[in-house]
């Protein structure tokens, strides 16, 4: 049962949508319509205000993070179940129809809260691949693919069955992104827009 709760609580806060919200709440209209028509904050990017998709960023991240200690705190030893949760909320949240975003950020903040160390070398991974290439996908995807290496190579073993269905659900959620980029015109970040 406990598991359970801490899947469904990982759920319900992971499928908040904040860059929907934010976007509706500062009139840049509704972010489905814009873009990829993902809640995430690289789409938010595409609205032109840098300021509301750097919040979407930190809230998504936030509430992986809140999904991860809240469970912990409640139902010890569960928290991993609450990781997954929260990034398939993201990913699928109910009341927008399972269209959401793609998991990255939320991902980041589940490996903060899982352990520091895995959150620290997301972060590398995917700001480093992210400033190498100006392209959000590539970072996103390494950091997703980098967290269960890094959960084995670190000595979480506790973290690394849902790290890496997690890394391979973020990674499927990003195949139209592989396709682009195996035609050469996935765009880059701060490039000229078509």
């Amino acid at each position: 049962m406990t598991w359970i709760l801490s899947l469904a609580l990982g759920y319900l806060l992971g499928s908040i949508p904040f860059g929907l919200l934010l976007t509706r709440a500062t009139g840049a209209g509704d972010l489905r319509a814009i873009g990829s028509g993902n809640i995430g904050a690289t789409n938010v990017l595409r609205t032109g205000r840098k300021g509301l998709a750097a919040t979407t960023l930190l809230l998504d991240l936030a509430k992986g993070v809140a999904a991860v200690l809240l469970a912990r705190a409640l139902w010890p030893g569960a928290e991993a179940l609450a990781a997954v949760g929260a990034v398939v909320g993201h990913c699928f949240p109910a009341w927008l129809g399972f269209r959401g975003g793609k998991g990255v950020a939320t991902l980041a903040g589940v490996c903060f809260g899982l352990a520091w160390p895995l959150g620290l070398t997301y972060a590398v991974l995917w700001i480093g691949l992210l400033a190498l290439t100006r392209v959000s996908s590539i970072g996103g995807m390494t950091a997703a693919v980098g967290a269960p290496v890094a959960a084995l190579a670190l000595g979480y073993m506790d973290y690394l069955p849902a790290l890496a269905a997690l890394a391979v659900l973020v990674v499927w959620m990003h195949r139209e992104n592989i396709a682009r980029l195996r035609d050469g015109t996935e765009p880059r970040v701060g490039g000229a827009k078509a």
